[in-house]
């Protein structure tokens, strides 16, 4: 089983682009403290595609709490100067959107919760 579920706030801005076929593509890092010791965060990178991806590149940016649930992949690459390297990175299958819309926030505490009856409306 290879399954990962993280929460955490995006270290900056998502980086949307579109391979030569097409594929939407977007890569973003997650800064997920640690839960023990409050001065160690993890940096996460992820990544999404097609339609996820073009979501993410629209409606995410740096500061977004997201959620996020996927797969651990390890993947191989040479750097500049020709050096083997390797980076581990979640593919992401499902993401949410953790960080409410401004306004969609009650104005106070109260705002929405019901409303206000008078002493013939109760029941008992």
């Amino acid at each position: 089983m290879n399954k990962a579920i993280l929460v955490g706030n995006l270290v900056r801005d998502p980086e949307l682009k579109y391979t030569q076929s097409g594929k939407a593509v977007c890569k973003f890092t997650l800064a997920i403290p640690d839960r023990f010791n409050k001065e160690n965060t993890n940096f996460i990178d992820c990544v999404t595609w097609n339609k996820t991806a073009e979501l993410a590149g629209q409606y995410l940016k740096k500061g977004s709490k997201t959620g996020v649930v996927g797969s651990i992949a390890i993947r191989s690459y040479e750097t500049k100067d020709g050096k083997k390297a390797k980076a581990t990175e979640i593919n992401v299958e499902e993401l949410e959107f953790l960080t409410p819309k401004a306004n969609s926030q009650p104005k106070d505490d109260w705002e929405g919760l019901g409303r206000e009856v008078d002493g013939d409306d109760i029941p008992f």
